[in-house]
């Protein structure tokens, strides 16, 4: 996996009307969009966040129900379809949010109202574990509405939609950078390659550059060429000519071949951090039956992953049973993903943190909030003895895997081991289970200086 260097900047959406009008509430609204891009997301983000609305600053206070003869008159607008769709989201009717949120998209939505309405849309769908229909709802919205898609990436109460394989496709889709939808994605994987590979771009300008001038001069090399090869009074030296030709014809060609090579390695790297990407978004659950994404655990564990067979992974996890004590303060995690096994979970993902019952799910606020650390979510994650974590949506775990397998040279479903430092990158990985006492020699206990550099 490629480095995780370049730092998150964590995307939020504030889809807010302006009140208008200071105390009296009586003034026109205006709306206002703010998005944050999406660059590297392999730093941890903690914390909730809260769901795309469209409400009036003026009021922070709920309305009043309104009179009878008000209500009669009532006309339904779409930000008004999308409000009470978010209220009736945040009590648990989930139906009903569905019903509102389609309701608002048929009112003729202004552009922000259309995306509010499609990704709470989608919200829905992902909590249902529809991800079909929520996929379809996010790829609309990323197509006409400009929805980041890091905001996908980042929203915790989206977790359930990115352990499905219709989220690997909308990713892969957005990979490709097409019109239609990525384009922004792709330009910031590119951005976070540049980081890891900053002299990459000088080298590419100078290879052009030798290579135009290499150009120039064979091509007034050429002329005399043509002379030298008639001969006569006056002609140039052949053989110098032709030296001459075949060094500017050779570094043309040596040059061109350095900057294609640049572009498969850019292409490679890319490919790479998309994979880091998908790799710190898929779901594990920790021994207090918390379900978490692996990114949440940056900075203060170095997950193992051990694939294989039941029997390999068995044998190396009660030999890493001896070390444990060692193994722990080294911050070690093992995180076990056998292939071919079909494990049932009683509950499933619904984003950061515990489980949510339907009448406290998800989370609703007045905007899309910054994300941030949170100090005391961290802490308990710090004070969670933790040394093997469960894997949710063990289809996506494995064809991680594999793919990494195949960009590795192994062959896929063989037994293999990947270890990964504090920052998120990948630090050793072999055939085969790992030898523990190596792991020990190797790995700094976490309150050393080796690894807080490594953070």
């Amino acid at each position: 996996m490629a480095a995780a260097g370049a730092s998150a900047l964590r995307p939020h959406l504030a889809l807010l009307p302006a009140g208008g009008g200071g105390g009296g509430g009586g003034g026109t609204r205006s709306y206002a969009l703010q998005a944050l891009s999406f660059v590297s997301p392999l730093l941890p983000h903690c914390g909730r966040r809260r769901r795309c609305v469209l409400r009036s600053k003026a009021s922070s206070s709920p309305s009043p129900p309104p009179s009878p003869g008000k209500e009669a008159v009532a006309v339904p607008t779409a930000e008004s379809c999308v409000n009470l769709g978010l209220e009736l989201f945040s009590k648990g009717r989930v139906k009903d949010a569905l019903e509102q949120f389609e309701n608002a998209l048929e009112l003729n939505p202004n552009p922000v109202e259309a995306q509010a309405a499609l990704y709470n849309k989608a919200c829905c769908h992902a909590f249902r574990e529809e991800s079909n229909k929520a996929a379809d709802c996010l790829r609309t919205a990323l197509r006409d509405y400009n929805l980041k898609f890091g905001t996908i990436l980042n929203d915790p109460d989206l977790a359930p939609f990115r352990a499905s394989p219709e989220f690997k496709e909308l990713q892969e889709e957005a990979l490709r950078g097409g019109e239609d939808i990525g384009s922004g994605f792709r330009r910031d994987l590119k951005l976070i390659s540049e980081v890891q590979a900053p002299f990459r771009g000088v080298r590419r300008f100078f290879y052009v550059a030798l290579t135009a001038a290499a150009g120039i001069s064979t091509f007034f090399t050429i002329p005399r060429l043509i002379l030298a090869v008639q001969g006569g009074d006056g002609a140039p030296d052949l053989l110098e000519t032709v030296g001459n030709a075949a060094i500017n014809i050779g570094g043309i060609v040596v040059l061109v071949a350095l900057y294609f090579w640049e572009n498969k390695k850019e292409e490679q790297q890319i490919t790479q951090i998309s994979r880091n990407e998908t790799l710190s978004r898929l779901p594990v659950r920790l021994s207090t039956n918390r379900i978490i994404e692996l990114v949440q655990l940056r900075d203060i564990t170095r997950p193992v992953i051990l694939a294989g067979s039941k029997a390999s992974i068995t044998r190396a996890m009660q030999r890493a049973e001896r070390y444990r004590t060692e193994l722990l303060k080294r911050g070690v995690l093992l995180i076990p993903v056998i292939f071919g096994a079909s494990q049932k979970t009683q509950s499933k993902p619904r984003g950061f943190g515990s489980s949510r019952s339907a009448a406290s799910a998800p989370s609703v606020g007045d905007d899309f909030e910054k994300r941030t650390e949170s100090i005391a979510a961290k802490s308990r994650l710090k004070a969670e003895e933790r040394f093997k974590a469960d894997i949710v949506s063990p289809e996506q775990w494995e064809s991680w895997i594999r793919d990494q397998q195949e960009s590795e040279g192994v062959t896929p479903g063989e037994d293999v081991y990947i270890i990964l430092r504090l920052d998120g990158r990948v630090r050793r990985s072999g055939r085969g289970m790992p030898n523990w006492n190596d792991i020990l020699q190797e790995l700094p206990r976490l309150e050393e200086l080796l690894s807080k550099l490594e953070r």
